[in-house]
Order: structure tokens, then C-alpha cells, then sequence
């Protein structure tokens, strides 16, 4: 904790200093492992109103970094620098840690880890805690995955523990081709639109502001002729940092840390970083035409579809969802979830519009949308939406939030849908 203790004088007041100081993994952005719900009492449905049905997408549990490369490149720079004997007592202390952390990982790239397949059954244990009426008796549960391994395993994870908790649920799984066009789709239009000249051009200049003294290089080898003529301090500081981040969600995480190789303002300066990157990659951001989220267009027609289609019957259970943050995330900012459908003009000003990338997508980050009914023939369908199991805000109309009229919700998003100009089908 006292190595958070300079960022109160650092960072904007907006900053949640107060999270990063209970938690100063929180600054591994989208390697941060899942927290858990920090809200554990649901606001009660009103009017008698029970939830039936529950529509369900979430990123895999916690995993190994997804590159050999985010191994390797680190522990190359510092083998070579071993054998010549330019290492400082700091960087052999760091050569250490590597090699752990690179055998582990060995044939584990990207995979789930222990701790990804407990985040998995932790989330679906809950699901049935807080809404039972779901999945009681033999309701359905339908469950798909993209064909990546650590989000199949996951799926596995959360169905294992359904079962073991209510042996009469029906259960579908599935991972295939035929599910990847709404559950894994990536718009070569937009993604190319997102790497425009404004957006790189702003993107440059608000990392010029964060760069910091070579001081992480420097610490790590006893030559500075060395490190000037051969070592890039650049890509050293960002597989450091990203490595560092990564940690947490593997078993090595509970024995050693990399974070104690930067200062606070260093870590809080990588962090922001990150955070406008994914900014300008996945939300409204004019800087990068205002039309990323539209990304996941297909995954909100189809959640509309279902919910409609299962409204119609007595017991529908649920759809999950297993997937990628990178998901998550523009799906989020398209139903501007928490407000994160914000339009920020300037990058300075993210934390103090709460654009805070860990609140949204840790390991296994999941959007859940709870339907409420007093009977099936009870046409005034209510709809909650959890953000990594806490209640959320919509930017919609309600005297009862969080809780929304299913036709309300229903109508502002295939409203918003229907204003792309969607020519790819």
C-alpha cells in the first residue's frame, strides 16, 4: 500500500485513488483479475415483479499473457545483458522473476489459469444465489462460446457448477463457426477507422505528457553505455509493465509482484496510457469518428431477439455468452452502460468524465441483463443490467432504476441500431 501513497498528490482528485490504493493491481487495465461484485444486496424488483429470465455475455476467467513474446522479449534483453555481466543487483533480481514467471507460462500461452476456472464458477454460483426463479427446476440454460480454448473452459467452469448446484437443468453448450459472426465480430471498417490520423495524432500526444525519465532502464543494468547503444527503454517499460500486470491472474501471483520495479507516478502514468488507448480503440471517441461500438451491433440485435423470443414462454432460463473483453467492452459503451458511452473531446479529462477502463473489463468481466415478470401473462417486463455483477445505470428513462421497462430499452436500442449505416450484410 505505501507504494500508492504519492498518488494522492499525483493524481487528478477524479482519479479513484482510493481504489488503486486498496488494490494497486488495479492498474493492470484489462489483466486485472475479476474483484468480484462489490455490491452484495440487490435493490428489490417493485411491484411484485420476479426475475424469469437471464441473457448473459462474459469474457474467460483469468489466463496467461496471449504471446510468447510478452515472455520472451523480456527475458532475452536480460539473458543477453546477464552474460555480459551488465546487469545490476536490481536487474538480476528481475532475471529471476522472469524465469519464473516464463516457465510456468511454458505451453500456457493464453490459457486459463486455476484461478480463471474459479472465477468462472464463482460468477455462475452467484447468477443462481440471486435470481433462483431463473434457473429452478429443469429450466434451459443455452450456453456458447467462441472456439478459443480459455473461453470454452470457461463456459465448462460455470455449467459444471449450475449443475452441481440444480442436477435438473437442461444444458446446451456449444463453440462453433456458426456463433462467431454476433459473438466474436471484429469490423475491419471501424477498426480501420479507429487508427485514423486524429486518433494517432492524439493518442501521441497524450502518451509525450506521460513519458518518463528512462529511470526503470536505468535501475536495471550497472552500463549506461549499454543500455544507450542497445537497449530499446520503451519496449523494456512496456512488456515490464505488462508483465507485472499479468502476475495476479497466475499462481505465481500469490508469492511475487514486478509493480515494485516503478515508482507511483510511473505506474499511474502507464496506467493512463492504457486506459486512452482503449478509449480511443473501443468507445464513442470522437477522436476516432464517435463509431466503435457499433462493432457489437450484431451481438445487440441478437440479445434483443432472444429476450424477445424467450418473453413469449412460462420458464425460459437463460443464454450465456462466454467470450473476449475486447466484447465487452464496445458492447458496454454501445448500450452505454454506467454512462460509458460518453463522447470526451479531451483525453486529459477521462478520469474526470469517469472513464476508468478496470471497472469494465477485468478477467472475466460479464454483462448480465435480469428480466422481471409477476406472471408469464404479465406483458410489462421489467429489465435489470449488471455490470460485473453491480447494478447499473441505462441512458434511459425510469422512475425505477435500475430497474426498466423491457419496451423502453427495447426501443432506445434498436432506435440507436438502426442510425448505422450498417452496409456489410
Amino acid at each position: 500500500m505505501c507504494l500508492f501513497g504519492a498518488l494522492a498528490c499525483y493524481a487528478q482528485q477524479s482519479l479513484p485513488v482510493s481504489e488503486l490504493r486498496q488494490n494497486p493491481l488495479y492498474a493492470a487495465s484489462n489483466t486485472l483479475a475479476y474483484p468480484g461484485p462489490k455490491q452484495q444486496r440487490l435493490t428489490p424488483a417493485p411491484h411484485g415483479k420476479k426475475p424469469f429470465y437471464l441473457s448473459h455475455y462474459g469474457r474467460h476467467g483469468s489466463r496467461y499473457l496471449t504471446k510468447v513474446q510478452d515472455y520472451d522479449y523480456l527475458l532475452g534483453v536480460l539473458d543477453r545483458a546477464e552474460r555480459e555481466q551488465k546487469l545490476s543487483g536490481l536487474g538480476l533480481d528481475l532475471l529471476r522473476r522472469v524465469r519464473l514467471l516464463q516457465a510456468e507460462a511454458q505451453g500456457r500461452i493464453g490459457d486459463l489459469t486455476p484461478l480463471g476456472f474459479q472465477q468462472s464458477k464463482d460468477i455462475a454460483r452467484r447468477m443462481i444465489e440471486r435470481f433462483p426463479e431463473v434457473f429452478k427446476g429443469a429450466a434451459t440454460v443455452d450456453a456458447r462460446s467462441t472456439m478459443v480454448p480459455r473461453c470454452i473452459l470457461s463456459m465448462s467452469a460455470a455449467l459444471q457448477q449450475m449443475v452441481a448446484l440444480n442436477p435438473k437443468l437442461q444444458v446446451v453448450q456449444d463453440a462453433s463457426m456458426h456463433d462467431l459472426g454476433y459473438m466474436n465480430f471484429h469490423d475491419r471498417k471501424l477498426i480501420a477507422n479507429g487508427s485514423k490520423v486524429l486518433a494517432r495524432k492524439c493518442y501521441k500526444d497524450y502518451c509525450e505528457k506521460r513519458r518518463f525519465p528512462d529511470r526503470v532502464v536505468q535501475s536495471l543494468f550497472c552500463d549506461t553505455g549499454y543500455v544507450r547503444k542497445l537497449i530499446n527503454s520503451e519496449r523494456i517499460n512496456y512488456y515490464l509493465f505488462r508483465l507485472a500486470g499479468d502476475v495476479q491472474n497466475t499462481p505465481l501471483g500469490q508469492q511475487l509482484s514486478l509493480y515494485d520495479f516503478f515508482t507511483p507516478e510511473e505506474i499511474f502514468a502507464n496506467w493512463q496510457k492504457e486506459n486512452a488507448l482503449w478509449y480511443l480503440s473501443y468507445a464513442h471517441a470522437p477522436q476516432s469518428g464517435g463509431l466503435q461500438p457499433f462493432s457489437q451491433r450484431h451481438l445487440l440485435r441478437r440479445i434483443i431477439s432472444q429476450a424477445d423470443s424467450c418473453i413469449r414462454l412460462a420458464h425460459p432460463g437463460a443464454h450465456l455468452r462466454y467470450g473476449h473483453e475486447t466484447i465487452v467492452l464496445p458492447l458496454a459503451c454501445l448500450m452505454g452502460i454506467d454512462g460509458y458511452d460518453a463522447r470526451i473531446e479531451d483525453l486529459d479529462s477521462l478520469e474526470q468524465r469517469g472513464w476508468v477502463n478496470y471497472r469494465i473489463y477485468p478477467m472475466g468481466c460479464n454483462i448480465q441483463m435480469v428480466f422481471y415478470r409477476k406472471n408469464p401473462h404479465d406483458s410489462d417486463v421489467l429489465v435489470k443490467v449488471l455490470l460485473n455483477e453491480n447494478e447499473a445505470t441505462l441512458p434511459i428513462e425510469s422512475s425505477m432504476a435500475p430497474y426498466y421497462r423491457w419496451a423502453d430499452v427495447r426501443d432506445y436500442y434498436l432506435r440507436k441500431l438502426d442510425s448505422y449505416p450498417d452496409d456489410d450484410e
